[in-house]
């Protein structure tokens, strides 16, 4: 099994601009979430052991096409066990995310590893995404948790519309698989963006980034 600093290297041959801070807390993720996984189940079995391929490299897909600036607010739409939004909060320390998940025992997990890590800049709710309200968010982003169509009708509403943003303002999420019946079924028009194009990795192929401006 490699070593947490070994698998680090994956996410270093895709990003070279990390402080020592961010460093340490990408390689706390590797024994955290091995530690919390044994007690509330999160992560699949057979994923532990690819945690920075398959959940943290591919939550930093995001950054790939989106970058956030200081002070923007960005919501994580049913982030169970913290993906995408824990490693996008690593990687844009200056941004403010709040993680919404139904499941009370997930959000434990994801403040047992901000705490570990020494993550400021996550707070999380208990909720779902339709039942909050007075409040507007620069972006949503979400993994593979509901249809392109629900995703938008419970992000549309927080969302500020303000098209100065690189990209629009809006919802970014991480699909995979045929998604032409699920995005006609939607309405919506996303911009797509394959994630191997962006990380040659075999585990990427049919896995893409979907943008619906707000």
């Amino acid at each position: 099994m490699e070593s947490a600093p070994q698998k680090l290297e994956l996410i270093l041959k895709y990003f070279d601009d990390f402080s020592a801070e961010q460093l340490n807390q990408f390689a706390a993720l590797d024994e955290l979430y091995r530690e919390w996984n044994a007690k509330i189940n999160v992560i699949s079995r057979k994923d532990i052991d690819s945690i920075y391929l398959h959940h943290v490299l591919h939550s930093l897909s995001i950054a790939a096409i989106a970058e956030f600036q200081p002070g923007h607010e960005v919501i994580d739409i049913g982030c169970g066990g913290g993906f995408p939004g824990v490693p996008l909060a690593i990687f844009f320390p200056k941004v403010k995310f709040l993680l919404v998940d139904s499941i009370a025992k997930k959000l434990k997990v994801v403040e047992a590893v901000c705490e570990g890590a020494g993550i400021k800049n996550i707070s999380t709710r208990h909720t779902r995404a339709e039942e909050i309200r007075n409040k507007k968010f620069d972006y949503a982003v979400s993994r593979a948790v509901a249809p392109l169509k629900d995703l938008w009708r419970w992000s549309a509403p927080l969302l500020k519309k303000d098209h100065t943003k690189t990209p629009p303002g809006g919802l970014i999420c991480l699909k995979g698989g045929d998604l032409a019946q699920e995005i006609f079924e939607s309405g919506l028009r996303p911009k797509m963006m394959p994630v191997d194009k962006v990380f040659p990795e075999e585990y990427f192929k049919e896995k893409f980034v979907l943008h619906v401006a707000k």
